[in-house]
């Protein structure tokens, strides 16, 4: 699939979003005042920011509202209709810590929820394709989205105990999701004769490519990357987002401000780290319709 960079920033931004969110919720920090109103900007912004950016790759982004009346039977519906719930309910519960010192418990446990509830919409709705094999594995690609969520919102959150784990959780999952990955294609028993649905009249082979210049299909959902380009960004994505991270906060230090810089080092690593393994997240997902351009 190509990587559009609007939708690799909106997984990327809004997983860490509603990540801090969730651990925000749950009343993780502690914090009151002004030092709440710092870490919910940067939740609220991370959030909508990602969920702004996934409507740029819409061909009509004025009518990105319309999805939401469909929640009934899409992913990307409920998607936004969680997503609408979660900051909503975060939003009172942030008016309560910030302004007035109280922290609402069953507001903020249930747009905890809510938020953890987005990340899992926004996984399904790859995970639902049947047409790309790689990403239609349940439950590893929502375990990875939920996983790189909880790790990046424990970063941001200064949670460093629950990150430590939450980390090898996601770098546990995010090598299970490429190795069975890697046969998801293969194991879905999909080939050109399945898809022409002309196997039992024998061998299938395309006679001539559909069509001599590009088109749609083939700019979105046809994107080839090198192998060895592949496994290089696979070492790089996981070092950033998972080694790296767990070094910074597994590292005896002493003094607070080297403690706060290395913290801040753990952040941007992560989301790089993120930001690289979501391009391949897209750039490695076959789509079934190559079968038919000879792209396999």
């Amino acid at each position: 699939m190509h990587p559009a960079p609007s939708v690799i920033a909106f997984t990327t931004l809004s997983g860490l979003g509603f990540g801090l969110l969730f651990f925000l919720g749950l009343g993780m920090p502690a914090a009151r005042g002004l030092v709440a109103f710092v870490f919910y900007a940067i939740a609220f912004g991370l959030a909508v920011g990602g969920l702004l950016a996934s409507t740029f790759h819409l061909g009509h982004p004025e009518r990105a509202w319309k999805a939401f009346s469909q929640w009934r039977s899409s992913w990307l519906s409920r998607e936004g209709c969680c997503a609408v719930a979660a900051l909503l309910t975060m939003a009172v519960h942030a008016v309560g810590v910030i302004f007035f010192d109280h922290r609402l418990r069953l507001v903020g446990g249930a747009g905890a929820m809510l938020s953890l509830g987005t990340v899992f919409t926004t996984s399904m709705i790859y995970a639902q394709l049947k047409t790309v094999p790689r990403w239609n594995m349940f439950p590893l690609t929502p375990a990875l989205f939920l996983s790189l969520s909880l790790a990046g919102g424990a970063l941001l959150a200064g949670q460093d105990g629950k990150a430590s784990g939450f980390l090898v959780l996601a770098g546990v999952t995010l090598l299970a999701y490429w190795y069975q990955g890697d046969f998801a294609f293969d194991d879905s028993e999909t080939t050109l004769a399945t898809a022409t649905g002309l196997g039992a009249r024998g061998q299938v082979r395309a006679f001539e490519p559909p069509h001599t210049g590009s088109n749609y299909l083939l700019r979105e959902m046809v994107h080839e990357v090198g192998r060895k380009h592949s496994k290089r960004l696979r070492w790089i994505g996981f070092s950033l987002a998972i080694v790296v991270p767990l070094l910074c906060l597994l590292i005896p230090v002493e003094g607070l401000a080297l403690k706060h810089a290395l913290a801040g080092v753990a952040v941007l690593s992560h989301i790089a780290g993120v930001a690289c393994t979501r391009w391949l997240f897209f750039a490695e997902a076959e789509h079934v319709v190559g079968l038919y351009y000879g792209k396999r």
